[in-house]
């Protein structure tokens, strides 16, 4: 990826031009490592805290809040795609925001708190991410849970070291826009987040019913 890249704009415009490709993959079931396993696995680990409220960040086009919302479980879901959040509304099952990231933090008290689950669900793809952590921990219930899926990083291939990497989308259907995207070791992951002020208490990793192989890491952490 070129060095003059900017990083974290062309990440966010990724969000904007792909928004009706992503949504109508994700609603389509284009996407065969969501529809066999990683959509299921964040579910069952959000619904295993037995959650009252949830805050969804980076939603999308709102797939999970409404999966929550089927379960009775309240939830808030924010992106910084105004397209995407457009599509979220249009579906209902929660309560949707605009809202980048860096936006986090001055736009809490319109979002609320007493989160019993923060999920972030492939969702964490920035390099600096540690402001965003440690402003969450103020929208937490008590002992409320931090949740993340990404990428499980021993099936990333390439160099296994931290860095920027780009997602060209080949293997989904539709029209796509190249995205830049931060890979963390598993190291790096818990580093990140005991620095922010996290405990870990559990690691799953969803694997593929055929291959056994790994499709994703989930963080659970309080």
């Amino acid at each position: 990826m070129s060095q003059n890249s900017d990083h974290p704009a062309d990440l966010a415009q990724s969000w904007v031009s792909n928004a009706d490709a992503w949504t109508a993959a994700v609603r389509g079931g284009g996407i065969e490592s969501r529809r066999r396993v990683t959509d299921r696995a964040i579910v069952e680990a959000v619904l295993a805290q037995q959650p009252g409220r949830v805050l969804d960040l980076g939603c999308g086009e709102g797939w999970l809040v409404r999966a929550l919302a089927a379960q009775g479980v309240e939830s808030v879901g924010i992106d910084g795609s105004p397209n995407l959040i457009a599509a979220a509304r249009s579906s209902g099952g929660g309560t949707f925001h605009v809202c980048t990231y860096e936006e986090l933090a001055d736009k809490a008290r319109g979002i609320g708190g007493g989160f019993d689950v923060i999920s972030a669900n492939f969702a964490i793809l920035h390099e600096e991410v540690a402001v965003l952590l440690q402003t969450l921990r103020q929208l937490f219930a008590p002992r409320g849970k931090l949740i993340i899926q990404t990428l499980h990083p021993w099936s990333a291939g390439g160099r296994y070291c931290d860095g920027w990497r780009e997602e060209d989308f080949r293997s989904f259907p539709g029209e796509w826009q190249p995205m830049p995207w931060y890979f963390r070791t598993l190291a790096s992951w818990l580093t990140l987040l005991r620095e922010c002020g996290y405990a870990v208490t559990e690691l799953v990793e969803p694997v593929h019913p055929d291959t056994q192989l790994p499709l994703s890491l989930l963080i659970i952490a309080e």
